[in-house]
């Protein structure tokens, strides 16, 4: 198997390609690295089965011989990321899936969407199903994101319908591990930091606000079963574990036996109040649900964080 990752050097993406070539795939990873970093792959440097191209897919892309399976992860993930390159997360949103369904669709290659559970918005339904047709304000700042994912899935279903292109599209609920950025600006990264330094810990709002959060490897591995299935319509990926961001900032300073106190300041504009996948789909067809618990989890993770910060 041959498979091609865009966005490879990314959180996700790099994870993605530990697993896939752990399966005996080769592996194709493209990302201009705006918020990839190529120390994520480093330890693949030397794996004759690993090729790295630096390379931004609203462009063309071109790989000479066969290609089974292409992932599209690229595009920035978080809110700092995407509210700094607004511009450039809906070009690869828009443009970027299109150049990528363009290629699978070429080399006759099963094609993976990495969406996301911002299609929801800040949703009216609770938990959300893949049936929920979300609450966006398309002109508010986070719409960048939002409706870049939306076309994206989009385009990816016309693909599908127009072009008989096989494609699977998942929605990532909240995911968290190893090789976040330090400042990712997301809660698991901020908190832990911030814990790990004894600063003050930043929950936005009253804390109350929730969020289901999944060790990365559980992710990787659902995604990996998606591929593998023949189901094609959008599937939820993320842990049903509900947690308000009072409880998780709380638990990540008892974790790192931290003396920060915790700070509240204003929540953002459109932030979700409440945030938590129903894997019914997963369960059912994929057999899928995860397995590390969140304790453990935020140890590995706060882990990699320590090393990261060298505290």
């Amino acid at each position: 198997m041959r498979s091609v990752v865009t966005g490879g050097a990314g959180f996700l993406g790099s994870h993605l390609c530990d697993k896939l070539l752990s399966e005996g795939h080769e592996v194709i990873c493209l990302d201009n690295l705006i918020t990839g970093d190529i120390s994520n792959i480093a330890h693949l440097a030397g794996n004759r089965n690993f090729l790295f191209i630096h390379h931004d897919v609203t462009n063309y892309i071109y790989i000479d011989g066969p290609v089974d399976w292409v992932f599209h992860f690229a595009s920035p993930a978080s809110p700092i990321d995407y509210l700094k390159y607004p511009i450039q997360t809906l070009k690869v949103g828009s443009l970027g899936t299109h150049k990528a369904l363009g290629f699978a669709k070429a080399k006759k290659a099963r094609f993976l969407l990495a969406s996301t559970s911002e299609t929801y918005g800040d949703p009216l339904e609770h938990p959300q199903s893949e049936e929920y047709w979300g609450n966006v304000n398309p002109v508010g700042p986070r719409g960048v994101y939002d409706e870049a994912k939306r076309f994206a899935e989009a385009i990816t279903m016309a693909y599908h319908r127009y072009h008989g292109l096989d494609t699977r599209i998942v929605r990532i609920f909240n995911t968290y591990g190893e090789r976040m950025r330090v400042n990712d600006g997301r809660a698991i990264p901020a908190f832990m930091s911030q814990a790990l330094k004894n600063e003050d810990v930043t929950v936005f709002g009253d804390g109350t606000q929730t969020r289901s959060v999944c060790y990365v490897s559980d992710l990787i591995d659902g995604i990996y079963k998606l591929m593998c299935s023949d189901y094609v319509m959008p599937m939820n990926i993320g842990n049903p574990d509900e947690v308000t961001m009072l409880q998780l900032a709380k638990e990540i300073i008892e974790l790192t036996g931290s003396k920060s106190k915790i700070v509240f300041k204003e929540l953002p504009q459109d932030d979700p109040k409440i945030r938590q996948p129903d894997i019914t789909k997963a369960r059912t067809i994929l057999g899928w649900e995860p397995k590390v618990t969140r304790r453990e989890g935020l140890l590995r993770t706060m882990t990699y964080f320590k090393s990261k910060l060298q505290v």
